[in-house]
This record gives C-alpha cells, sequence and structure tokens, in this order.
C-alpha cells in the first residue's frame, strides 16, 4: 500500500468535539477538515462506530478520514453513546435509540458551517450495519453509503445465527462487546468526570448473549435493522463491498438483485477488513474508488460510476488449504447484471458416493457425524489476521458422507450460490445439516471452497420453525454461501454431509441420524464459462492511503489456534489465543494492551457436554493512569437450556474496584 502524504487540500484535524443530542447526551467526535471549508463548504462522509476513536479504530482512521480530508471531504468519526468518550449507555446493538442518535448527528453536521448540506455515510461491519439502516430511515441528506462487510438480514447473514441454527459467534462477540465496552473514556479529554463515566457503565453493561438467545427466531427483534424487510424503502445509491474469506458476502449479490436504488457490488478474496489493507490481496485502491462515489453523489462530478459493471468480482484460483494466505491468485470479472446471464446453473444427482450428470437409483444413506466434525472448519468470521481460516478438510470429510465428480476434464469456474435439493428423513424431531463444496486435489488434499448450514426445524421457516416427525420425509433445500472460484482440470468436487459442524454451530440437544434419499438428491452448482472470451480486466489502482498511525510496539502480537485431544476421555479441545500486544500511541502517550482467549471443547457421542468459555483482558494506561478489566464468560446447554455466566473486573492501578457477575438459562427452542 502507497502512503501519499500531500494532497490536494491541507487537513486540518479537530481531535474531539462534543455534539449534543436532544435527550442531552452528548457523543464524541473526530474530525478531518480541508482548510478553509468554512468559507467554501464541502460534503461530509460519515463513519458511526461504538469501537473508540481514540484507540479502537484509530490505526485504520488515520489511513483513510485524512485522505478523504485530503480531496476535499469532511470526514467525521462518531463514537456511539455509551462508548469512548460518549456519554450514556449502549444497552444491544442496532437499536432505534442507534440510529435515532445518527439522524441527529446528520442534522448536526448538515448545520455546521464547513458542510454543503450533503453527507455520505461509509463503514466496515457495525459501521456498514448502520449506514444501511440510516438509510432506511431516509434522511434527506443522506445522499450515498459505502457498506462494507455487512448484511441486509440480522437473523440469516450476522453472527447470531445461521440457517436457523446457533453460531458460537454469538457467544464469541457478546463476549468481545462485553470487554470492549467495559473501558472507560480517556481523562485526558473528558477530565475528572472519567472515573463516574466508567462506573456508571460498568453497572449498566449487558451480557449481550443474554439478550439475543431470548430470540431464537426470526422475530421482531430480528427484523428491526434488517433492511430485507421493505427493500422498497433502500433508494439511496448503495455501494456494497464485501470478501470471499468473510461472512458477509452473500448480502453483496442479494442487494445487487434486491435495492431498487442504484446499486453497485464489489467482492475480492478479503477476510473482513477494509480492501485497502486488508488480506488476502491483492488489495486495491479502495480509497480512490471511494473517492469516485462521493464526487458522484455528493459533488455531482461525473466519474464514470454509472458505467462500472454491477459486480465486480475476484474470481479465485484454486489453492491448497491453508489457515492463512498473503495473497489469493485469480482475475477480476466485471459482469453488467446480477443475477449474470453469464452463469448458469449444472445439476448433479448425488449417488454411490459419485456426483452424476443423472438422476437414478434409489438407495438410502445414513448421515450421523462425530461431535468433533468442523475442526477444519476456521472461525466463522475471519477478523484477527491469525490461523483462523479453514484448512485441510479430510479431517472433517473422514467423519461426513461425501459424493464427488470424477477428475474434471476442464476448469469448472463457480460463481454464486451452489444449492442442494435433499430429500431426507431424521430419527430426531431437531436435526441440523451442514454441507461443504470442496476442491479435491490430485494429491488428495481437501480444500474448503464453499459451505451452508441448516437447522432443519427451519427446513420452511426462520420465523415459525417446525420439529421433524421421525421416520417421515422432507424435500429441503440448502443453500450454500455465495462464492467466486475456479477448479482446475485433473481435480474433483466433493460435497461433504455431515451433522455437526463444531466448534462453529452448536450442536443439537440429540445425536441425531439424517436418512438421505439418494438418486434424487442433488446440487445445483453455477457456473461461469470458460471458453477464454473474457477480455483482461483490471478495474482498480493500486492501493493508497495517508500516513499510518506512528506506534511504539511494546509486545508484538501473536495468535495461535490449538486442538488437544485427552488420549483417556477422547475429549475435544480447541484453544485460541489473540494477543494484540501491548502498543504506544505516541501523539497522545496511550498505552494499549489487548488479549482475547477461546476455549471450546467437547465429548465425542455427547452434544450436551460442549462448553465454551472466553477471557478478554484490556489495559490502558498514561503516566500514572493505568486501568484494566478482566472480562469471562462460558456457555453451556443441557436438553432443555442454555446457560450462560459473564463477569466483569475493573481495576484502578492494580487494585479491583469494581466486579459484577452474569447468570442466566435460557429455554432451547429448535436449537
Amino acid at each position: 500500500m502507497q502512503t501519499v502524504g500531500q494532497f490536494p487540500h491541507a487537513v486540518r484535524e479537530i481531535e474531539n468535539c462534543w455534539i449534543t443530542l436532544s435527550d442531552g447526551c452528548r457523543v464524541a467526535a473526530r474530525i478531518w477538515l480541508p482548510e478553509g471549508a468554512e468559507n467554501a463548504p464541502v460534503p461530509a462522509i460519515l463513519e458511526y462506530l461504538p469501537y473508540r476513536k481514540r484507540d479502537g479504530t484509530s490505526v485504520r482512521d488515520a489511513l483513510t478520514h485524512p485522505y478523504f480530508a485530503g480531496h476535499g471531504y469532511a470526514a467525521i468519526r462518531v463514537d456511539m453513546r455509551g462508548n469512548g468518550e460518549s456519554d450514556g449507555i449502549m444497552e444491544d446493538e442496532y437499536l432505534a435509540q442507534e440510529q435515532d442518535d445518527a439522524l441527529e448527528v446528520i442534522d448536526w453536521i448538515t448545520s455546521q458551517p464547513w458542510c454543503s448540506g450533503a453527507v455520505g455515510m461509509i463503514g466496515i461491519s457495525w459501521g456498514g450495519f448502520n449506514g444501511l439502516q440510516v438509510a432506511y430511515r431516509q434522511p434527506e441528506a443522506l445522499k450515498a453509503v459505502i457498506t462494507i462487510c455487512s448484511t441486509d438480514d440480522r437473523y440469516a447473514d450476522d453472527i447470531h445465527y445461521k440457517g436457523g441454527a446457533m453460531l458460537n459467534e454469538n457467544m464469541g462477540w457478546s463476549s468481545t462487546m462485553l470487554s470492549y465496552s467495559s473501558r472507560p473514556p480517556d481523562p485526558a479529554l473528558v477530565g475528572e468526570s472519567w472515573r463516574e463515566t466508567w462506573l456508571k457503565r460498568l453497572e449498566a453493561e449487558p451480557l449481550l448473549i443474554a439478550n439475543w438467545l431470548h430470540h431464537q427466531t426470526r422475530d421482531a427483534f430480528w427484523k428491526h435493522g434488517s433492511v430485507c424487510e421493505d427493500y422498497s424503502r433502500m433508494t439511496v445509491p448503495v455501494l456494497a463491498v464485501g470478501g470471499w474469506s468473510d461472512a458477509y458476502s452473500n448480502a453483496v449479490p442479494r442487494m445487487l438483485e434486491n435495492l431498487p436504488g442504484f446499486v453497485r457490488g464489489i467482492v475480492g478474496p478479503w477476510l473482513h477488513k477494509y480492501p485497502h489493507f486488508a488480506v488476502p490481496g491483492p488489495a486495491i485502491g479502495f480509497l480512490q474508488e471511494c473517492l469516485r462515489w462521493w464526487d458522484h453523489w455528493l459533488k455531482g462530478i461525473d466519474r464514470g460510476v454509472e458505467q462500472d459493471p454491477a459486480f465486480r468480482v475476484y474470481m479465485q484460483n484454486s489453492v491448497p488449504p491453508k489457515a492463512a494466505y498473503e495473497t489469493r491468485d485469480g482475475r477480476w470479472l466485471g459482469e453488467q447484471s446480477w443475477p449474470s446471464p453469464n452463469v448458469e446453473a449444472t445439476r448433479f444427482y448425488l449417488q454411490d458416493g459419485r456426483l452424476k450428470d443423472t438422476a437414478g437409483g434409489t438407495s438410502e444413506t445414513l448421515i450421523r457425524s462425530p461431535e468433533t466434525v468442523g475442526q477444519a472448519g476456521g472461525e466463522y468470521c475471519m477478523i484477527w489476521l491469525g490461523p483462523e481460516g479453514p484448512t485441510d478438510q479430510r479431517v472433517d470429510d473422514a467423519g461426513s458422507v461425501c459424493f464427488e465428480t470424477a477428475p474434471l476434464d476442464g476448469r469448472i469456474e463457480i460463481l454464486g450460490a451452489p444449492i442442494l435439493d435433499l430429500e431426507i428423513s431424521s430419527d430426531k424431531p431437531v436435526a441440523h445439516l451442514i454441507a461443504r463444496l470442496n476442491d479435491i486435489a490430485p494429491d488428495g488434499s481437501a480444500t474448503r471452497i464453499t459451505y451452508g448450514v441448516l437447522n432443519l426445524t427451519h427446513r420452511d421457516s426462520h420465523e415459525h420453525p417446525e420439529s421433524l416427525s421421525p421416520g417421515e420425509r422432507y424435500r429441503v433445500s440448502l443453500r450454500l454461501d455465495d462464492i467466486a472460484y475456479a477448479v482446475p482440470p485433473g481435480h474433483r468436487v466433493r460435497i461433504a454431509l455431515s451433522t455437526n459442524y463444531w466448534p462453529m454451530i452448536w450442536p443439537a440437544p440429540e445425536a441425531a441420524t439424517i436418512t438421505l434419499q439418494e438418486g434424487s438428491s442433488n446440487l445445483s452448482l453455477p457456473l461461469r464459462p470458460t471458453d477464454g472470451t473474457d477480455a483482461p480486466y483490471e478495474p482498480f489502482a493500486a492501493a493508497e492511503a495517508a500516513p499510518p498511525l506512528q506506534k511504539d510496539i511494546l509486545r508484538p502480537a501473536t495468535n495461535t489456534r490449538t486442538i488437544t485431544t485427552d488420549a483417556e476421555t477422547g475429549r475435544q479441545s480447541i484453544s485460541i489465543l489473540d494477543d494484540f500486544g501491548s502498543d504506544r500511541i505516541v501523539e497522545i502517550d496511550l498505552t494499549t494492551d489487548h488479549v482475547a482467549r477461546e476455549t471450546y471443547s467437547i465429548q465425542p457421542g455427547d452434544p450436551l457436554s460442549a462448553r465454551m468459555e472466553t477471557h478478554w483482558s484490556q489495559g490502558l494506561s498514561r503516566g500514572d493512569w493505568n486501568v484494566s478489566t478482566e472480562t469471562y464468560c462460558t456457555l453451556t446447554g443441557d436438553a432443555t437450556h442454555f446457560h450462560v455466566t459473564g463477569r466483569i473486573e475493573a481495576y484502578e492501578s492494580g487494585k479491583l474496584i469494581f466486579d459484577k457477575d452474569f447468570e442466566e438459562s435460557i429455554p432451547r427452542n429448535m436449537l
């Protein structure tokens, strides 16, 4: 990534600015302005997050917001209420209060002498979500949105549930937010009130997974903030960006298909990061791409945006299985519309361990996987830059029922969502079915291409699940995640079916056996022609950004993922250590320290033995000021309930000044 130190406009930074909302709550903003904007007003770009502008997102903010300001925009980074230096309490994610506050922030921005009255919103993940959610509210001043790694459907495509099954990231992200939100404001900005504000936050802080587990189906809780509930309201132009290594790639093609306003999509090989510094590479000139978007919609300058292909997508070439890649070989494609007329569904029938071109046969196959299937699955949402990706799938394929093609005569390119149409029955009222599509190299190594999950009680509805009648046959559709992946000649394509995917998915309460009807069950692969007629296509400039934040590295970051098995009991444990290191932000003389630990364990043959534990440590210090928090969470379950515990400990100069415990049991609802 090239560092750009000189811009068309000199940049003036306002390190902290208070925006007072109608209820008296002050939210804290950091603002970068082009010099002279008060006399020649400019459009504004808002990023609105709970992740602490002072230290939490300061590294990426330094790369991005001065760049926008240097090109003639006011860039505003706002901490939501209850976070960073902002007043108040944050009770949950994506509440109406969050959106109401954003609307007031936009009104404040447009009232400033340096703002032309036009506003855009940009953000990744949480900030990508609320960009869409605020656009759904249709404020007049909001003229365009750039949303990265986000979703239009909070139930089907977030960290809580997938295919109606519970993601363990439900607990993982709750633990992360318990730790993130436990940190105090910086006394250098708020003065002596920092301690009182901190204690009030700690006292009020919720354990979010308890909220989320009270909503195990697609009820009004999840419909709120899901813009798919009424796409007709999404009239603001949207640039939707994602990565094939990220958990949110499905939302981009779905929004391309459904948003009624002007929309364009970009999906690269990246995980959950901004595309100008994302891995795996290649990174792109994303900030230049943003400027094209902002210039068009906020300044009325024709930058060719409307002539861009609807969907710019990176077709990934086959790779050996590996937990992390620095770069992915492949090429960019430009689809003029989505769904694309260039993509055709090709059907394969599941029979006798093969994926066949024609239907036939009436045999049955039993699927009942060990509880440890899924150990090669990696993280649901790859974000921390450790060994988080899926590894060689052979270890999971060994506990699955597999069907595969003969070695391919030629290259095939998959673009879109593979779909399984299956005829099944179950011997239990609650059962999960997981499908993985794998690329099998001639040496036998197996790379996961994509995967999908279905809680079979949600076969017809996420809102109104129905238990299975043991022995009764059902026709079910299992949609795998969208993907762009090329399989070379000589390789095989394999579908692997399992009833477990631990530790990504919490297991069903009983070990189920699923009976699959072969012959009629089939896989539909979305294939793009490989006739060599595609012209070379390089849609993006090289990545560039503003100068990086200056930091002293006091302890370097390290990430590990370890799988162990007790030789006597067979209990498997997966331990993840994400030590984010210790750094001193030179400009503000602030030292930060972060460590996260997760442990998942399960006893083969006993789905009720599943256990998840987390422990986060946070530290902030400057001179004599030294504060830290330790947060702990556990999740277990029996046949009827989930059991959740949590604890916060807050320390000042090494002395415990606050502690709080959580404990709740929540009935399982066909999970």
